[in-house]
C-alpha cells in the first residue's frame, strides 16, 4: 500500500510498518540472479510492505537497478521509496579489480566517500535514473559517524551540515525529495546531528534489537520520541545472526559472529522456542513496540523470506515470553515490551 508520510507507517496496516531492506538484494555477502531478485521485490510489493530501502553502495549501483525494473513491472501503488547519498560510484575500467566491499559480483563501480553539494547531487541523480523514478520520498545521508570514519569524523560531519543538508534540502525543493534523514550504524552519531538540527527520519541499523539495544539504553530513542523524528530500525536480524539458528558461520554486525556472540543468541533462540515462538518473530517484533520507532526492514532476498516476514509479523506473540527475555537480561530495562 502507499502511505502519506513516514509516521504513517506504524499506524497504517501491519504490514506496512515493514520495509525491505535492498542490501539482500545488492549481492551482501552472496550474489543472487536478476529473476530471484526481482521475484524479491514483487513479493514484498504485493505483501504489502510500506518502505523499501536501497542505496547506490548496494552491489555498486545493482540493487537500485533490480528495484527500478521491479517499480516498471508494479501496476499497484508504490510503497515509500528510500535512497542514501554520500557515496558516489566511480567507473572501473575493463581487467581492474574493484576491490572488497562485501558485495558478491557487483556492477563496475568503486563506491566512494563523498558529502560535497556535487557528490550528494551526483549520487542522487545517479539514483534516480537506476530507479527509473523522478522523485523519491526518502534521502538519506549514509554512514556519517566515528566509528565509521575515524579521525576524519570531525571534517566529515561538518561538511554534512554544511553541505550534505543544504543539498538535499535543494532537491526536496526541486520536488526530488519529500523526506531528509540520515542512514547509520552509530546511535551517537544520531544524537549529534539533532543537537543541531531537525531531522525528517532516522534510519538506524543494528542498535535496537533483540541482542543489543544501546539506542534505548543511552536515551536516543527518547529524544527521537520527544522531538517527534521517526525512527526506522534495519538490522532487526543484526545482519543474519537471527534470521536462522545461530551457527559459527553466522554474521554479526556484518563480520563473523564471536563465540559469545553465538553463545548469546542460541540462549534467545531457545527462550523463544521454549513458548513455542518462532524467534524471527519476536525479532522482528520487538523493534516496533518503542513509540519511536515507527518502521523496520528485513534484508529478504527471496520470495520466501518475505512471505516469512509476513507471518512472523502477523504472529501473536505471549506477554510472558517479553518478561522473560527481560529477566534473562536480553532486553533492556526501560525498553517498552
Amino acid at each position: 500500500m502507499s502511505v502519506a508520510s513516514i509516521k504513517d507507517l506504524k499506524s497504517a496496516d501491519v504490514m506496512s510498518a515493514v520495509g525491505l531492506g535492498g542490501a539482500g538484494i545488492g549481492n551482501l555477502y552472496r550474489a543472487i540472479g536478476d529473476e530471484q531478485a526481482a521475484e524479491t521485490a514483487h513479493e514484498a510489493l504485493v505483501r504489502g510492505f510500506g518502505l523499501i530501502d536501497t542505496a547506490p553502495y548496494y552491489g555498486h549501483g545493482r540493487s537500485e537497478v533490480r528495484i527500478g525494473a521491479a517499480l516498471r513491472d508494479w501496476h499497484g501503488r508504490r510503497p515509500l521509496l528510500s535512497v542514501k547519498v554520500g557515496r558516489v560510484l566511480d567507473p572501473v575500467p575493463v581487467g581492474e579489480k574493484i576491490g572488497e566491499f562485501g558485495f558478491a559480483d557487483p556492477m563496475p563501480f568503486r563506491p566512494r566517500f563523498d558529502y560535497s553539494r556535487a557528490g550528494v547531487r551526483r549520487s542522487l541523480e545517479g539514483s534516480l535514473q537506476r530507479l527509473g523514478v523522478d522523485r523519491v520520498d526518502i534521502a538519506l545521508a549514509h554512514d556519517i559517524g566515528r566509528l565509521t570514519h575515524g579521525d576524519g569524523h570531525a571534517h566529515v560531519f561538518r561538511q554534512f551540515l554544511d553541505e550534505t543538508l543544504p543539498e538535499l534540502e535543494a532537491a526536496r525543493r526541486e520536488g526530488l525529495v519529500r523526506f531528509i534523514g540520515i542512514g547509520v550504524n552509530e546511535w551517537e552519531v544520531c544524537v549529534e546531528v539533532l543537537k543541531h538540527t531537525t531531522l525528517d527520519c532516522i534510519l538506524l541499523a543494528g542498535r535496537y534489537t533483540l541482542l543489543e539495544q544501546p539506542a534505548c539504553r543511552s536515551g536516543m530513542l527518547d529524544l527521537c520520541a520527544q522531538r517527534g523524528v521517526p525512527v526506522i530500525a534495519a538490522g532487526v536480524f543484526n545482519s543474519g545472526l537471527l534470521a536462522a539458528w545461530p551457527t559459527p558461520g553466522s554474521t554479526y554486525d556484518y563480520v563473523p559472529a564471536t563465540t559469545d556472540i553465538l553463545h548469546r543468541a542460541l540462549r534467545l533462540w531457545q527462550l523463544c522456542e521454549s513458548f513455542g515462538v518462532a524467534p524471527q518473530a519476536a525479532a522482528l517484533q520487538f523493534p516496533l513496540r518503542h513509540p519511536a520507532v515507527t518502521a523496520i526492514l528485513v534484508g529478504a532476498r527471496s520470495s520466501t523470506e518475505v512471505a516469512d516476514a509476513v507471518v512472523w509479523r502477523s504472529t501473536v506473540l505471549p506477554p510472558q515470553l517479553w518478561l522473560v527475555l527481560q529477566q534473562e537480561g536480553f532486553i533492556a530495562p526501560g525498553a517498552p515490551v
